[in-house]
């Protein structure tokens, strides 16, 4: 029975409280960072059980290890923290731009840096890209770059940290995420109509895509999409 922390960057709203809610539902000690210490705790609160929050913002990353230092050996590292970012070449935000590639570039790497002497030879990590890393779509050029750079660190990492193992794992929109539930009904039947699933993911799927990542011992390397197969109409 695996004894050390799982670790969710990113784990205080959307699919990574999901993911930490299933480990903290299992027993688990969970550890869920987001920018604001209190906001960190309170989501940690809710989840339960073994569960603590932590504060820092991943587009700071020189403070990142400072705020991790507390934390003990680590089974799985999840990244899951993202920011919405609307940006093209057009009207270039460099502000945004900056902000996004630092926070889920620079941070993530700062982020397993930082963790790293307390990951085992059977720890895993998991890192969330996104299909808009094969799809661009008007607004995504942010967004794409940094998605194709999250496949590129995976490889990277893969050969830097052996034995530890490292996945990441490509969303396509989650029909029932608090970012999607109330999208309107004409663009959510035109995804439904392009899935040949005929239905969107949902956030149990993604939950149960990422655990397989994190805990089946052959999976490394892998970018894995869970799209219900939206990627092939």
């Amino acid at each position: 029975m695996a004894t050390g922390t799982v670790v969710i960057v990113g784990g205080t709203q959307g699919q990574g409280r999901e993911l930490a809610q299933s480990y903290a539902d299992d027993g688990r000690d969970v550890v869920v960072t987001g920018r604001d210490q209190a906001r960190a705790q309170a989501a940690a609160d809710e989840i339960g059980g073994s569960t603590r929050g932590i504060g820092f913002d991943l587009a700071e990353p020189h403070a990142i290890a400072d705020h991790l230092a507390e934390v003990g050996d680590v089974d799985h590292l999840v990244l899951a923290a993202i920011e919405r970012d609307v940006n093209n070449v057009h009207e270039y935000d460099i502000d945004a731009a900056l902000r996004l590639v630092t926070l889920k570039l620079v941070g993530y790497t700062e982020a397993i840096h930082a963790l790293t002497p307390r990951l085992g030879d059977e720890s895993s990590i998991l890192i969330f890209g996104g299909l808009a890393r094969d799809r661009p779509y008007p607004g995504s050029t942010t967004v794409t770059t940094v998605n194709g750079g999250v496949t590129s660190l995976v490889n990277t990492l893969v050969t830097e940290l052996a034995p530890t193992r490292i996945n990441a794992v490509h969303p396509a929109i989650v029909g029932d995420s608090p970012q999607w539930v109330d999208m309107p009904a004409k663009r959510r039947q035109a995804l439904v109509e392009r899935t040949p699933t005929g239905r969107l993911v949902t956030m149990a799927e993604v939950v149960n895509a990422s655990r397989f990542l994190l805990e089946n011992g052959a999976m490394n390397g892998i970018n894995l999409r869970v799209d219900g197969g939206w990627m092939l109409w």
